[in-house]
């Protein structure tokens, strides 16, 4: 989040998305119904140190000495089942304005309902209305969740048999090594596993049980295959041949272990290098791996049967996957919200540490990636997302390519000649057939960006 961000939100006055709370030396109940509200109707931000005059922010400040106390108490608070649920990770972030100091944070749409002190609370306007006793809202409220998220979707005949119940000690330790007292350290195994929403009761349907999100992260894998046979991630090593493999790993397995294989195949075929961050001497090519097969196998459309794709070549790391587009295009680290595709699977891997708060990789692997070569990653969000990380790049900076085929190089020209050509054009003029300009289209996207963009019926190029 940027100043120029905030001022906006400032000048923008209260709405949907956006409520200030003054909170100059703690924390109010109010900060977490909004919290809830947000999760529950459009996701939004909150600014603390902020009050509203004349329909607009003006900044107060938050009392520096009690920050500590304000982050930690709101951690404290959204892991509290008792105060809202289920348990949310999220943290306050500082921005300096004007002098004044403000947290921030952005509350993303939570897949679930959210309850703070056991009420419902929903956003309407720039208010946070309390629908607990309200049948038909509540109702509603339900109604829209279940049926945005495939990662809700229950299987009543779902039991502990069919999952891996085994790796539940491993997992505790893993969100207590990042949170010492993390609550997951005292919960047995179900109210783990309702604590982190992978069971489930639907009030409108009265179904209840395990949901997708509990088979894909605890599954065994013929019960996985049998919720998602379309879940598969294909990864590919190439060395100097793009158009054969000299490595390939097919994963199939429940989400844990498949990320440890692909960390594994990403460092069995990437150098390794070492950077001194804040004192400590840091993997960064570790941290470009965590953000690639965390986005890979979290922020996936799992509806779809479209096999994800992991291709690793010399001079870069790329991934596809299929996704349910909020904005679609290249995404701007500066200027783009973030919007959780599956928050159940996004809260379970920020708890166990195997990715940030929502937004955070995003930035991450433009820092990270810098670091490593000196370039910049690029990321395209479309029906497929696309990210592409180089690894290698030139004395200038410019990230190393490999050459077009004669083919890809007459089609790279004529829209380079015409950004607004069409598919059916290009094939008139190289005789080729629509199938084989969209493969070769294709293949020239891995190599550099290129976009379509349908708003304005034209290509855009960026070697």
């Amino acid at each position: 989040m940027t100043e120029e961000q905030i001022r906006k939100m400032l000048n923008d006055g209260e709405g949907f998305t956006v409520e200030y709370k003054e909170c100059v030396n703690s924390l109010n109940d109010s900060v977490f119904e909004t919290v809830a509200s947000f999760s529950n109707r459009y996701g939004g931000h909150i600014l603390l140190g902020v009050k509203e005059v004349n329909h607009k922010g003006v900044v107060i400040g938050v009392n520096r000495k009690a920050v500590p106390s304000m982050k930690k108490n709101f951690i404290n608070m959204l892991n509290n089942p008792d105060k809202i649920a289920p348990s949310l990770y999220l943290t306050l972030e500082e921005i300096e304005i004007d002098g004044e100091l403000v947290l921030w944070v952005y509350v993303p749409v939570s897949s679930q309902v959210e309850f703070c002190d056991k009420k419902i609370f929903d956003r309407n306007g720039d208010a946070d209305q309390d629908i607990t006793k309200s049948v038909d809202l509540v109702a509603n409220l339900y109604s829209r969740k279940s049926s945005s998220y495939h990662e809700r979707k229950i299987f009543p005949y779902a039991t502990t048999e069919h999952l891996r119940m085994e790796l539940l000690p491993r997992i505790r330790q893993m969100a207590v090594t990042k949170r010492p007292d993390h609550p997951w350290k005292d919960m047995d195994d179900m109210k783990l596993l309702r604590n982190a929403g992978l069971y489930e009761e639907n009030i409108l349907t009265g179904e209840k049980g395990f949901n997708l999100a509990a088979i894909l992260l605890l599954g065994k894998d013929e019960v996985i295959q049998s919720a998602c046979p379309g879940y598969r991630t294909d990864a590919i090593y190439r060395d100097e041949h793009p158009d054969r493999y000299d490595d390939r790993l097919i994963v199939e397995k429940n989400l844990i272990e498949s990320y440890d294989e692909l960390m594994g195949f990403i460092a069995k075929h990437t150098n390794d290098k070492f950077f001194l961050i804040d004192n400590v001497n840091t993997s960064v090519r570790d941290i470009i791996a965590r953000e690639v097969v965390s986005n890979i196998l979290v922020h996936r459309e799992y509806a779809s049967a479209f096999p994800a794709k992991l291709i690793i070549e010399p001079d870069r790391i790329m991934t596809e996957n299929w996704n349910r587009a909020q904005y679609p295009g290249k995404i701007d680290p500066e200027a783009f919200t973030p919007y959780p595709k599956n928050p159940i699977l996004a809260k379970f891997f920020v708890n166990i540490g195997r990715a940030d708060t929502l937004g955070s990789g995003v930035r991450n692997l433009y820092k990270y990636t810098k670091i490593y070569c000196g370039g910049k990653p690029d990321l395209e969000e479309g029906d497929v997302f696309r990210i592409f990380v180089p690894l290698k790049t030139d004395e200038n900076g410019n990230v190393n390519k490999y050459k077009l085929t004669d083919r890809q190089q007459s089609i790279l020209e004529l829209i380079r000649n015409n950004p607004k050509i069409q598919t059916e054009e290009i094939e008139k003029e190289l005789e080729i057939s629509r199938s084989t300009v969209q493969r070769e289209i294709q293949e020239i996207k891995k190599k550099m960006s290129l976009v379509y963009n349908k708003k304005t019926l034209s290509w855009d190029l960026s070697e």
